[in-house]
């Protein structure tokens, strides 16, 4: 039987603090906000590192606040970069850089990550919390369109089948683009993520959901096409999840 301890810690882990809200609670395809805050405050931000945590409210005070991975999000992808003993990473989408600190703490001291993105002025919000957390001399951020820089990987023979992990989080039209170049540079066995591959549930509604406004459906038809040709690309096995407004695993085979 419980004791008034046991109570209190059980409180405490449930406990929903004002602090810890940020603009991407709406990321989730669970029924319920409840459930997702569970989550969060169970298993997710009593293990979160004190820099993770600090640049993940730094964010949330963004305009753009809610493009950033979700918590439980990163923290998926940083175990599954630790069961890969993933050492050479790219991110394609940077925006403050919350999902690539965790990246970079996910990886060995001598590990690299490639970071794309063509705003440096909100990576150079994150970037003093990434150097207080040490991790700093891992990454290589570029500022400018991810595609020339992809042809110019390509271009080397020396530099495909280099990459362990891909993270895309970035313009969505131009995903099944870079899905053609990534499968160059990413090893056979070596993962790529893809996030919002179910777009807040838009790519199959149901009657007994809320419309969704106009603008939330920009990319509806993106996602599907992007969906329908992963799901039928030999060079992968794939995994998708109903994980923040989804977030599709692809292995390559070949």
């Amino acid at each position: 039987m419980a004791n008034d301890d046991d109570a209190a810690a059980a409180a405490a882990a449930t406990e929903t603090t004002r602090d810890e809200e940020s603009p991407t609670d709406h990321k989730t395809l669970l029924k319920s906000h409840a459930l997702f805050q569970y989550i969060l405050n169970t298993s997710v931000y009593p293990r979160e590192a004190p820099w993770m945590k600090e640049l993940r409210r730094i964010t949330a005070k963004h305009p753009w606040g809610g493009m950033a991975s979700t918590p439980d999000e990163v923290q998926l992808i940083s175990m599954l970069l630790k069961l890969m003993n993933a050492k050479k990473a790219m991110e394609i989408g940077v925006f403050t850089g919350y999902s690539l600190l965790a990246t970079a703490l996910a990886l060995p001291d001598d590990g690299q990550i490639l970071a794309l993105d063509i705003n440096r002025q909100n990576y150079s919000l994150g970037l003093p919390v990434i150097q207080k957390a040490g991790v700093a001399h891992k990454i290589d951020f570029r500022e400018g369109p991810a595609m020339p820089i992809l042809d110019q990987l390509v271009s080397k023979e020396e530099n495909k089948g280099t990459f362990d992990f891909v993270f895309v989080d970035a313009d969505k039209d131009n995903y099944i683009h870079y899905h053609e170049r990534i499968l160059q540079l990413v090893r056979v066995g070596g993962v790529v993520a893809y996030d919002n591959t179910l777009w807040c549930g838009s790519v199959a509604p149901s009657p007994e959901d809320e419309p969704l406004p106009p603008e939330a459906l920009v990319y509806t038809e993106t996602m599907i096409n992007l969906n329908r040709a992963l799901a039928a690309d030999p060079r992968i096995e794939l995994s998708q999840l109903s994980i923040a407004d989804g977030l599709t695993l692809c292995r390559r085979l070949y």
